[in-house]
């Protein structure tokens, strides 16, 4: 008979030792590795591998809090919408305030007068003087009539030049030109102040007075015509024909 030798049964609950069949129902331990110290900076790339780059860190827009210049570019915060717009208000304003005041600097030039504008005086004499001596000489109505309204459109055509000359701003609006001291050819012909042309059209005159302010005006106009070029020179000539046919024609 052969002898087999018994075996103690042992709770689960107490220790083994390893190798026996209880120990698969135990929970397996953790297993920790011991700290490895790596070297500072930039972890190597494996060859043949694509390194990753960590997410930029944008920081917060702090009010009252500036940006510290270590940032790398590409990091700073975008312009806020409220600053764009206090910006392009700032501009919207600026500029309009900047034209003004250059316009207003510009307006205390003074300026020497338009060469043409002596003959717009002369011509608006003229035409004042022709419809002034239709109540001295009714049977020369039709020629002063026609004189006085030529000479008006003489006057006209010379104002245009001008203020094209001087320009105008974008909305059509005429800038303020401030001229020196306008003088005129006088009977004598010698230089008279505008003013006095102006006060003696206004009175009475004779035929005879109209036909000499009329001489007069084509001798200036022609003077002048020599002195301009281009359209100033033709528009000049044209009128010193007008004046001289008015003259010698009209009023003989």
């Amino acid at each position: 008979m052969v002898h087999v030798p018994h075996r103690h049964s042992v709770p689960p609950s107490a220790g083994r030792p390893s190798g026996m069949r209880s120990d698969r129902h135990e929970p397996s331990r953790l297993r920790v590795e011991p700290a490895v110290a790596r070297p500072a900076g930039p972890t190597p790339t494996p060859p043949g591998e694509t390194a990753s780059l960590p997410p930029a860190v944008v920081p917060h827009d702090t009010p009252g809090q500036s940006l510290s210049p270590s940032v790398p570019v590409g990091t700073r915060p975008a312009w806020r919408r409220r600053t764009l717009l206090r910006l392009a208000g700032a501009s919207a304003i600026g500029f309009p305030v900047v034209a003004t005041l250059a316009a207003c600097a510009e307006d205390d030039t003074v300026h020497a007068p338009d060469p043409l504008a002596a003959q717009e005086v002369l011509a608006r004499a003229d035409a004042a003087a022709a419809t002034a001596a239709i109540a001295l000489a009714p049977q020369s109505n039709a020629a002063l009539s026609t004189i006085a309204a030529e000479r008006t459109a003489h006057a006209d055509a010379l104002r245009t030049e001008i203020d094209r000359v001087i320009g105008v701003y974008g909305d059509g609006t005429t800038p303020v030109h401030r001229t020196g001291a306008l003088t005129v050819p006088g009977p004598g012909g010698s230089p008279v102040p505008a003013s006095e042309v102006e006060t003696a059209s206004a009175q009475p005159a004779t035929v005879a007075q109209v036909r000499d302010q009329l001489v007069r005006s084509q001798q200036a106009a022609a003077a002048l015509a020599r002195t301009e070029s281009g359209y100033r020179a033709g528009l000049l000539a044209s009128i010193s024909a007008a004046c001289a046919t008015q003259a010698g024609v009209l009023l003989t």
